[in-house]
Formats: C-alpha cells, structure tokens, sequence
C-alpha cells in the first residue's frame, strides 16, 4: 500500500522549532523521511532538537532566524538553499501571545505580537514561495489558533492582539491558497486549541480553576497533549492533501463546537 505520508527527500523548514509544538512538529517531519531545517532565535535549543533529531535516525540543520527581520528571513531561506538545494515544506509556527485587552495594550506589545505572529507569516512565505515555484509546487502550512475565531470573556484570558493576528494568518492563507494553487503550491492553516507549551504552561496550566472549567465543556475532556497536533500537520504537507488548499483546520478536542 502506498505510503501517503512518505516524506522522503522532502526538505521541511519550520519556524519556532526550539521547544513546544514546533519541536514535535520537526521531529514528525524527520520521523516521515523529511530533512528539517530548524528555526529560531535561541539556536542553543535548535541544537538540542537538531541532536534529538539525529539520535533517533533523522536529518536535520540548525539555522538562526528572526522571522520579524526580513535581513535574517532572507538569509535563512537562502543558507537552507544553498545547503539542500530545496524547500519542499514550509510549516509558519513562530508566535507569541501577551496577555490584555485593547485598552489594556501598549503600542509595543499589540506591534510585537503581530510582527511575530502575522508579519513573520508573510516573510517567511514572500522568500520561500519563489523557490517552491522554482521546483514545481509545495506545501505552506501556518498554524494559527482556535482565537481566531473565538474569543473569552474572562478578563485574565483576554488576548486581543492574539486573536488579531491568529485570524489574521486566516486570511492571508486563504489568500495564498488562491494565488499560489495554478504553482503547485497548496498553503492551509490549522486551528490548535489548547495544548501545553512554553506559551501556556506558565499561565493557563498553572490555573487550575480554568483547566477544570476547560475539561468539563471541552467535549473530549482534556486540554491536547503533545504529539496530537502532529497527524494534521503531517496531512496537511504531503501527499495525502494534495487536492486541499485554502483549509482552516480546528484540531481543540471540540471546544470551540460547544
């Protein structure tokens, strides 16, 4: 039976791959076959995963990267070419989340989130897409949030420069998809729920009054664990959907159903 999954000879790049989410994500891709170019700032822990990577079999390169810095996107995307020869995978996961209402805000902090979360987005793919195009086709896959279309109305969880730029990232794939698909080039979005990872640990899985409200209206009863975010991205690059594009795909256990 044919393996749709099979990521051999794939090159995948994937941004905030040093911990969390990210750092599954790279190593699934390497698990599938895939070479993975790993991205970030703190390339201290691209180190770690890279070695976690290589100890289990896989491929994988360590490049720094600012994802707000066109400069540093550019010549990560370039160093990735020049040493593999292509990008066939392109998985936008930097982001970051800081607490607080509009009018709780500072220009900075709303300027910070949607430089990582939605400008990174756009350079990241403006430099990657021309090489896709170069080879024929590829797969662009940004992860955005169940806050994009959803928000809360408790205080302490109001995150509206998040929600801006999760839905954001909404509609840039979908725009994206309807440019890029007569390349060759299918570019979806996925919508986590809650998962644990560095950006929630030390906030909302320390509140136990939440994760308990959480499980009893989450239809699955639990927040994701980790790895479960790993079987829609690994569709959403190969094979499998390669007639999916435009796609916005909510993976929260039900909750934002209910």
């Amino acid at each position: 039976m044919k393996n749709y999954f099979d990521l051999t000879r794939k090159v995948a790049m994937v941004t905030g791959a040093s911990s969390g989410l990210g750092a599954d994500a790279a190593k699934a891709y390497a698990e599938c076959g895939a070479t993975v170019v790993l991205l970030a700032r703190r390339v201290n822990k691209l180190k770690d995963v890279e070695e976690s990577i290589k100890a289990s079999g896989g491929k994988a390169v360590s490049l720094s990267c600012d994802v707000t810095d066109e400069e540093s996107v550019r010549n990560a995307v370039a160093d990735a070419v020049n040493r593999l020869g292509h990008i066939d995978i392109l998985l936008n996961n930097a982001g970051v989340a800081i607490a607080g209402a509009v009018d709780e805000l500072s220009e900075a902090e709303w300027d910070k989130v949607i430089a990582t979360n939605l400008k990174g987005m756009f350079l990241m793919s403006k430099h990657v897409v021309p090489f896709m195009k170069d080879i024929g086709g590829g797969r662009i896959v940004n992860v955005s949030s169940v806050n994009a279309i959803i928000g809360d109305k408790v205080p302490v969880l109001a995150r509206h420069a998040y929600n801006a730029s999760k839905a954001g990232v909404v509609g840039l794939t979908k725009g994206m998809a309807a440019s890029y698909g007569v390349h060759g080039i299918t570019v979806n979005c996925i919508g986590p729920g809650l998962f644990e990872s560095e950006m929630t640990q030390d906030t909302l899985f320390r509140n136990e009054e939440f994760l308990k409200a959480y499980n009893m209206a989450n239809p699955l009863g639990r927040p994701g664990r980790r790895g479960e975010l790993n079987g829609t991205i690994l569709y959403l690059s190969s094979e499998a959907s390669s007639y999916v594009t435009g796609q916005y795909i909510v993976v929260d256990g039900g909750a934002s159903i209910v």
